[in-house]
C-alpha cells in the first residue's frame, strides 16, 4: 500500500474513489496514461490500493466497485464502470465499454466500439473488437477473436484459434474452439461444438447436440 497524497480529503468530499498519480505515468501509444490509487475502500479494494492506468476520470467510473489493476490499461473513450474489473496486462480502449461484473485480464483486448457485460469474461491473447458484443455468463478466451457485429452469450466459450465475426451470433451452452470460423449470419447454439478448421458462414444454424468439424 502506497501513502494516499495530501488532496485525498478534498477527493473524498467529491465523492471520488481514486486519483490519478501525477509522478507515476506512462506513455503508451501516443497516450499518456496515469496510476490511479483508492482513496476509500471499496469491493476488495483498500484505500491506498494501487491500481493500474487509465488516460483520464472518463475511462473509470467513481461509482460501484469497478476497478482497473495491476498492469492494465484503459484510455481514449474506453470505459469501464459497475462491478467489472480489468487487470492483469489487459487493455481497454478506442470507445469499447466494460461494464456490470464482466472482467477483463490476462493480455485480452477489448477495443474499438465493443461491449463486454453481464458476467462475461475475456482473458488470455483474445480480442473483441468491431461492434462486437459478449455478454451474459459467456468466456472468450486463449487466442479466438470476436468482432464484427457478432454476438457471443449465455454460458458459451469460444477459445484457442477460434474467430466469430460479421453478424454471427454463439450462444446458449455453444462451444467453437481450434481453428474454426463462425461468420457472416450463421448460428450456433445449444449444446452445440464447432471445431477443427471448419466454417459456417452465410445462415447456417446449428444448434442442440451437433458437432462440426473439419480436418485442415
Amino acid at each position: 500500500m502506497a501513502t494516499l497524497n495530501n488532496n485525498t480529503n478534498n477527493v473524498m468530499a467529491q465523492g471520488k474513489k481514486y486519483v490519478l498519480l501525477e509522478n507515476d505515468t506512462m506513455n503508451f501509444e501516443g497516450n499518456i496514461l496515469y496510476r490511479i490509487q483508492a482513496v476509500r475502500d471499496f469491493g476488495d479494494v483498500k484505500s491506498g490500493d494501487l491500481g493500474g492506468y487509465i488516460q483520464g476520470e472518463h475511462n473509470l467510473s467513481h461509482e460501484g466497485t469497478c476497478w482497473v489493476s495491476d498492469n492494465a490499461r484503459v484510455y481514449e473513450h474506453g470505459q469501464v464502470y459497475g462491478c467489472a474489473e480489468v487487470y492483469g496486462d489487459a487493455q481497454v480502449y478506442g470507445d469499447a465499454w466494460v461494464f456490470d461484473h464482466a472482467q477483463v485480464y490476462g493480455n485480452a483486448q477489448v477495443y474499438e466500439g465493443a461491449q463486454v457485460y453481464g458476467y462475461a469474461g475475456v482473458r488470455d491473447n483474445a480480442q473483441v473488437y468491431g461492434e462486437a458484443e459478449v455478454y451474459w455468463s459467456a468466456s472468450v478466451y486463449g487466442d479466438a477473436q470476436v468482432y464484427g457485429f457478432a454476438e457471443v452469450y449465455d454460458f458459451v466459450h469460444v477459445y484457442e484459434q477460434a474467430r466469430v465475426y460479421g453478424n454471427a451470433e454463439i450462444y446458449s451452452h455453444a462451444r467453437v474452439y481450434g481453428n474454426a470460423q463462425v461468420y457472416d449470419n450463421a448460428g450456433v447454439g445449444g449444446n452445440a461444438q464447432v471445431y477443427g478448421f471448419a466454417e459456417l458462414y452465410k445462415k447456417t444454424r446449428v444448434y442442440e447436440d451437433a458437432k462440426v468439424w473439419s480436418p485442415e
